[in-house]
């Protein structure tokens, strides 16, 4: 499992070098590795999106089930699946893009980052090359976190490096905020942002720069995907209310059209 985990990040960090070669830049070459990975999630992010709006649709008709079967829990959890089914919703399905992310949000850290005893591949790969980790004019080096750099040479140096870090915690809390739901569940929402600050402190810059071109990517997604659930749901519910056709309906049609010639006459 070892050997695979290495071979992981080796592959991770060769793209990047050659990346870097095309494109003369560390950060950039991670902003396409970032663009390349969620053009191959953007199925499961649409679906993700869409599972999550309609669970805030039917919350209500839950809360009903939840009442209505308060003493039997095995009866509630009978009609709560029934119901999901009918609806053709998946609860678990917004959590499997994150998942998918995780083991490469992890590799990253430990091939970006690093200390001078135990450098990860690309300090180490910047130390034997005295090549610096920038990303253009904006970011010193994404090799750093912003506490060292802080603890180093001061507010004014680390002030791109706590950028990043602010635009991490906003990008945990902002998807939360524009989704529809409940205050509870925003709230929660903005005590996991604060709690990401502190891990954005310790973590490379080239990890933050990852997860926040990926939130803003994730973000613009999740509003074009739910004004497109929302503009569907009136259809939706204009086809439900629609009788089916009938060979009796479909006979009494002609019949109603020549009945209002006649009266326009």
């Amino acid at each position: 499992m070892s050997m695979i985990w290495d071979q992981f990040k080796e592959l991770i960090f060769q793209f990047l070098v050659q990346i870097q070669g095309h494109v003369g830049d560390w950060g950039m070459s991670i902003i396409v590795l970032t663009v390349l990975v969620r053009l191959a999630l953007t199925p499961l992010t649409i679906k993700q999106t869409r599972s999550t709006y309609e669970m805030q649709r039917i919350q209500p008709k839950i809360k009903e089930l939840q009442k209505k079967y308060a003493n039997d829990k095995e009866k509630l959890q009978e009609e709560t699946l029934k119901f999901y089914q009918e609806n053709k919703v998946n609860p678990l399905s917004g959590c499997l893009p994150m998942l998918l992310q995780m083991p490469l949000l992890f590799a990253l850290y430990q091939v970006i980052g690093g200390t001078k005893a135990k450098p990860g591949l690309l300090m180490a790969y910047l130390t034997k090359t005295g090549t610096i980790g920038k990303f253009y004019f904006l970011i010193p080096d994404i090799s750093h976190t912003p506490s060292s750099v802080f603890s180093d040479r001061g507010l004014v140096a680390a002030l791109p490096y706590i950028v990043l870090v602010v635009l991490f915690g906003l990008s945990v809390w902002l998807p939360q905020a524009l989704m529809p739901g409940e205050k509870q569940q925003k709230i929660m929402g903005a005590y996991m942002a604060a709690l990401m600050l502190f891990f954005g402190w310790t973590a490379p810059a080239g990890v933050l720069l990852y997860w926040d071109i990926s939130s803003l990517w994730g973000v613009i997604q999740q509003q074009l995907t739910l004004k497109f659930a929302k503009n569907e749901q009136p259809q939706k519910a204009v086809a439900a209310e629609e009788p089916a056709p009938t060979p009796k309906n479909q006979q009494a049609a002609p019949q109603k059209a020549k009945k209002k010639k006649k009266k326009k006459k």
